[in-house]
C-alpha cells in the first residue's frame, strides 16, 4: 500500500553511477518519514539502469509506492526507461524549480535525477519540492489527457 500513516511511500531505484546519490536520497526521506522501498543497487558495480527504473514504475503503477525516484548519471535514461510505462509520468529534474513545476503542472509521479549532474544539496531540494506540491488540475487537466496518444486503428 503507498501510504503508510500521513506519508506516502516512496520507491527509490538507482544503477552505479547514481548509487551514492541514492543512498542520501533514500535517508533523507526515511528522516522525513517517508516509508521507503528501495529496489537497488546495492553498490557501485555496473548495472544496467533499465532494470532499477523498470522495478520502481512496477512498484508506484501497482500502488505499492505513490511516488518513484530514480538515479542514474544523467538520469535521461532512467527517465526514457520510466516513461515507457502508461501509469508513470517521468520528470528529470535538476533542482527545486523544476520538481516543483512538473507536480504542480504534469502530475508527475517519479522524479529522475542525474548523479552527475546534480549536487546532493539541489537534489535533496528537488526531492523536498517534489513531494511538498500537489497537483494544481485545472486547465492541466486537458494538456495531461493530450500525452497519451489515441492511436489510430491500422488497416
Amino acid at each position: 500500500m503507498a501510504e503508510t500513516g500521513t506519508k506516502p511511500a516512496v520507491a527509490i531505484g538507482a544503477d552505479h553511477a547514481g548509487f551514492p546519490l541514492k543512498a542520501a536520497l533514500a535517508e533523507a526521506l526515511r528522516e522525513m518519514g517517508h516509508p521507503v522501498l528501495d529496489l537497488g543497487t546495492d553498490g557501485t558495480v555496473s548495472v544496467d539502469y533499465p532494470d532499477f527504473a523498470h522495478a520502481v514504475c512496477r512498484a508506484v503503477a501497482e500502488g505499492r509506492a505513490r511516488f518513484g525516484v530514480l538515479v542514474c548519471g544523467t538520469g535521461i535514461g532512467m527517465s526514457i526507461a520510466a516513461n515507457r510505462h502508461p501509469e508513470i509520468r517521468c520528470a528529470l529534474v535538476h533542482d527545486a524549480t523544476g520538481a516543483r513545476l512538473t507536480r504542480a503542472h504534469n502530475d508527475a509521479n517519479v522524479l529522475a535525477i542525474g548523479a552527475r549532474m546534480t549536487g546532493v544539496e539541489p537534489a535533496l531540494d528537488a526531492l523536498r519540492a517534489f513531494l511538498a506540491t500537489p497537483y494544481e488540475g485545472g486547465r492541466h487537466d486537458r494538456r495531461l489527457a493530450k500525452l497519451t496518444p489515441v492511436l489510430e486503428p491500422t488497416r
